[in-house]
């Protein structure tokens, strides 16, 4: 891998990390389209600014983890395609650090968005 000489090409190789996740991680899909309803609903049900930078930074976290686990999972590919038990336990630590995150997710969304949904559901009734 060439190493990037200016900003420009700094930016270049991170949003090929970024769209090569996207392409080939079928729960960084999952997440993002999770992210982007999560959007949508704080929007509409006008969230105070400190909770819509709860919810980014939760995005963000879930986001990145799953990046990183992403990360991971190549290098140790990449170092051997066969069984290693210490292989094992670098893949499932890191998509233990995507669960921890996508836990934290949960319980924010409930947090933030539970007693809105309960007085939505109420009104229509």
């Amino acid at each position: 891998m060439k190493k990037a000489r200016t900003l420009s090409e700094s930016f270049y190789y991170a949003i090929s990390g970024i769209l090569y996740a996207f392409r080939t991680q079928r729960n960084i899909k999952i997440h993002f389209a999770t992210a982007l309803l999560v959007i949508l609903m704080s929007y509409l049900l006008k969230l105070s600014t400190l909770e819509i930078l709860t919810v980014f930074m939760t995005i963000t976290i879930v986001l990145v983890t799953e990046m990183i686990n992403t990360a991971i999972e190549t290098v140790v590919d990449m170092y051997t395609q066969e069984y290693h038990p210490l292989a094992a336990v670098a893949k499932n630590v890191a998509a233990g650090a995507v669960l921890i995150s996508a836990i934290n997710a949960i319980v924010v969304g409930y947090i933030v968005f539970y007693k809105r949904i309960l007085m939505l559901l109420s009104l229509s009734k």
